[in-house]
């Protein structure tokens, strides 16, 4: 216990092992929809869903267990839930490419990510972002992933007249998310320990109770074989040959790129651990995505991404890179416990998500809204990622506004060259991937 005191810096973060441990679990509870989400939205591209369940578990465990050792960072990775729809809906099913030539396309796009982090240009964009955007960064995704929470428990529906609008309240299972909700914001407002997780808890027994959630069948499943799926992407490397695979690979590359340091930036922003607006150790951090990508292409499953619902371990205690392996290893052990997965339903984890985007929402009170050359570009970011559902879309519009916000009051020289690069990228990565 001591070495692990010791090596994760428990002291110095102001953490235990339980915090931690805690953590952890709180933080693979949220995010292990993603074993089954996953395998449905790469099933209609045609990949064997066992395989990509497998493929799933294994890449997050490793990645995750990566970020924990090495970037001893509470962040947890997994396959991103925005690029694996651009995989399945838009390159599979609408360019007509085969989902194999498409998995190569992803590797293609994890070994250039390997090159940019080992030589420390990753990083070195990360701390060219100005405070402000990275502040809003941090708001913008609290806000997403709030709006994630709330539509997954059926108060917030998708409307033809209004774009979108309030659920029915007497649906069953929306009624138990907001019984979940409820019970958490009473358990924090008491300051009870680990209130998100407990507030899961809670709502699954109530879910028990009522019949809402249904016992799993059995504890120990078979774990599904990855033949289906391993080392198609080296094997049809060959096909990556025309510039419309180039641009599909371009597309992996900053989608996966930015969703990564985004949630990277908002996520050490909630847990104070960004130094002079820059993220320590950041180049292992992103190291440890790189690495997920590789081994996820060739086992057999979409990029992965630094995931937001590691907000939920932070915001039950977890500081150090411990909770990160961890919930790795919950990764690992649920390929053959996940008939027990089955109780974590919506309504369990919508809850944890709305009550973490609150929390992160108090990131709104730093940016500068006084100076209309930083606050425009920030609002851009806040509002664009829940409206767009994407946090890369909306991190384009602000990063696109900045440079001209800044020109307009005579303060170009105060911006990164970096930054104008990365506005004419997102000006060819947004026409690219919604013309």
């Amino acid at each position: 216990m001591s070495f692990l005191s010791s090596y994760f810096q428990f002291e110095k973060l102001g953490t235990s092992f339980r915090k931690e441990v805690v953590a952890g679990l709180t933080t693979f509870v949220a995010m292990s929809y993603i074993l089954f989400l996953n395998p449905t939205v790469l099933g209609d591209a045609g990949m064997d869903k066992g395989a990509v369940f497998t493929a799933t578990a294994l890449a997050s465990g490793i990645a995750t267990i990566f970020m924990g050792l090495v970037a001893r960072y509470p962040i947890a990775i997994a396959p991103g839930l925005g690029v694996n729809a651009f995989f399945a809906y838009s390159v599979v099913i609408g360019m007509g490419v085969k989902w194999q030539t498409a998995m190569a396309g992803i590797l293609v796009a994890a070994v250039i990510f390997l090159l940019l982090t080992m030589f420390k240009i990753r990083e070195k964009i990360i701390d060219a972002i100005p405070s402000d955007l990275k502040i809003a960064i941090a708001a913008g995704i609290g806000l997403f992933i709030a709006f994630i929470g709330l539509h997954n428990a059926g108060l917030v529906v998708a409307n033809k007249d209004t774009m979108v609008a309030m659920g029915s309240l007497t649906n069953a299972n929306t009624l138990l998310a907001i019984f979940g909700i409820v019970l958490t914001l009473v358990l924090l407002a008491v300051n009870t320990p680990a209130a998100i997780f407990v507030g899961m808890i809670g709502t699954t027994i109530v879910g028990f109770i009522f019949g809402l959630i249904k016992m799993p069948s059995s504890i120990i499943g078979s774990v599904p074989s990855l033949k289906p799926t391993f080392g198609e992407s080296i094997n049809y490397l060959g096909h990556i040959d025309t510039f419309q695979m180039w641009v599909v690979v371009l597309t992996f590359l900053i989608v996966t790129f930015f969703d990564t340091a985004g949630t990277l930036i908002g996520l050490a922003e909630q847990a104070g651990f960004m130094e002079n607006n820059k993220m320590p150790r950041a180049g292992k951090a992103l190291m440890a995505d790189a690495v997920g990508m590789t081994a996820g292409a060739v086992l057999g499953t979409s990029p992965t991404s630094a995931y937001v619902e590691s907000s939920s371990g932070i915001a039950v205690g977890g500081r150090s890179g411990l909770t990160s392996v961890v919930t790795g290893l919950l990764f690992f052990a649920a390929l053959i416990f996940s008939p027990l997965l089955s109780v974590v339903t919506d309504a369990v984890t919508a809850p944890a998500l709305v009550i973490v985007g609150i929390m992160m929402a108090k990131n709104l009170q730093k940016i500068q809204w006084d100076d209309l050359s930083v606050a425009a570009p920030a609002f851009l970011v806040v509002v664009g990622m829940p409206l767009t559902y994407s946090i890369s879309d909306g991190i384009a519009l602000g990063f696109i506004v900045y440079p001209i916000t800044m020109i307009a009051t005579k303060r170009a020289k105060e911006v990164n060259w970096l930054m104008y690069l990365l506005a004419v990228i997102f000006i060819l990565f947004l026409y690219s991937t919604h013309s």
